[in-house]
C-alpha cells in the first residue's frame, strides 16, 4: 500500500505542473477572452434592448397619433354632416318659399286673367247686344222696305 501511495504521490506531483498550466490558461482565457466577450454581449444587449424599447415607444406614439387623427376625422365628418344637413334644410326652405311665391304669383296672374277674360266677355256681350239690336233694326228695315216696295 505504501508503494501505491508513493506512486499516487508521483502521479499527483507529475500532474501538478499541468494543473498549474491549465489553471493559468483558464485565468488567461477568462481575463482576456471571456470578460471582453461578456462586455460586448452586455453592450449588444443594452443596445438591442434600447432599440426595442424605442420601437415600442414609437409604436405607442404612432397608435396615439392614429387615434388622434381618427378622432379628428370623425369630428370633421360630423361637422360636414351637420353643414350638409343645414344646407339641405335651407335649400328645402328656399325651394318651399319659391314654390309658394310662384303659386301666389300664378294665382294672382290667374285671377287677373280671369278678371280680364270676364271683362272681355262682358264687353263682347254688350257688343253683341248692340250689334244684335242694330242687326235686328236693319233686318226689320230691310223687311219693311221690301213690303213697302
Amino acid at each position: 500500500m505504501d508503494k501505491l501511495l508513493h506512486d499516487l504521490g508521483g502521479i499527483v506531483l507529475n500532474a501538478l505542473p499541468t494543473s498549474i498550466i491549465v489553471l493559468i490558461l483558464a485565468i488567461f482565457v477568462k481575463q482576456f477572452y471571456l470578460k471582453p466577450l461578456d462586455a460586448v454581449l452586455a453592450e449588444r444587449f443594452r443596445l438591442t434592448e434600447g432599440a426595442r424599447k424605442a420601437a415600442e415607444a414609437g409604436l405607442e406614439s404612432a397608435g396615439n397619433r392614429i387615434a388622434q387623427y381618427e378622432a379628428a376625422i370623425e369630428k370633421a365628418r360630423g361637422e360636414i354632416y351637420a353643414e350638409q344637413a343645414e344646407f339641405l334644410r335651407k335649400l328645402h326652405a328656399d325651394q318651399s318659399a319659391k314654390a309658394q311665391e310662384a303659386k301666389a304669383t300664378s294665382d294672382s296672374t290667374l285671377a287677373a286673367v280671369r278678371l280680364a277674360l270676364a271683362a272681355e266677355a262682358n264687353a263682347a256681350r254688350q257688343g253683341l247686344a248692340e250689334q244684335s239690336d242694330l242687326l235686328a233694326s236693319e233686318i226689320a228695315n230691310s223687311v219693311l222696305a221690301r213690303r213697302v216696295s
